[in-house]
């Protein structure tokens, strides 16, 4: 009798153990495949903002043939993200841009025809559209990483983790330089 409880107390045991086993895994992969759809809806973003910067920078050319410097910039920012593989890089690249098209914003405050421009505008606001979007879907993209790092690192889910090599994701983050704001100079 005895050994028939002990039995028993074993093999609900040994039940629950692969129920678990089985939850913590598909929670794995369901954060993971959570991440990845985070992240092409960062790059949907980040393409419609590539896509839209040549026509800014050829609108702002128009009136401030001068400011060759922060054209350059701006194509040099754009060329980068081509480059960029895995999420670190391409974090950098997305904040050099983001740190040129403000300078590109603060170069057309010193010409009123090119802000009253109903062109420039519609491409400001459709840009600024999209900075949200991002913004937005930047956020996304952490929270998710947020969840599964944690689960990564807790007790009993890291043993999976470890197991089946759920390796750390990385945060979309923001350098410190482009936080602060632009400062442009006029020669």
């Amino acid at each position: 009798m005895v050994l028939e409880l002990i039995g028993g107390a074993i093999v609900i045991a040994g039940i629950i153990g692969a129920i678990w086993f089985v939850f913590a895994y598909n929670g794995f992969v369901q954060l993971k495949n959570r991440i990845d759809n985070a992240w092409s809806q960062i790059d949907v973003q980040l393409k419609r903002r590539f896509d839209l910067v040549p026509n800014l920078v050829e609108t702002v050319k128009g009136y401030a043939k001068h400011e060759k410097s922060t054209f350059q910039q701006v194509t040099e920012a754009r060329a980068a993200i081509t480059k960029a593989k895995g999420v670190k890089a391409q974090a950098e690249a997305e904040n050099f841009l983001s740190s040129t098209l403000k300078s590109l914003f603060a170069v057309s405050e010193a010409y009123p025809d090119l802000k009253a421009n109903k062109n420039f505008l519609m491409l400001q606001e459709e840009l600024a559209g999209i900075e949200s979007k991002i913004a937005y879907t930047r956020q996304f993209y952490n929270d998710e990483v947020l969840k599964y790092n944690t689960k990564r690192e807790t007790l009993p889910s890291n043993i999976i983790a470890s197991l089946f090599s759920f390796g750390k994701r990385d945060y979309f983050e923001i350098e410190e330089a482009a936080k602060e704001p632009v400062k442009v100079k006029f020669d």
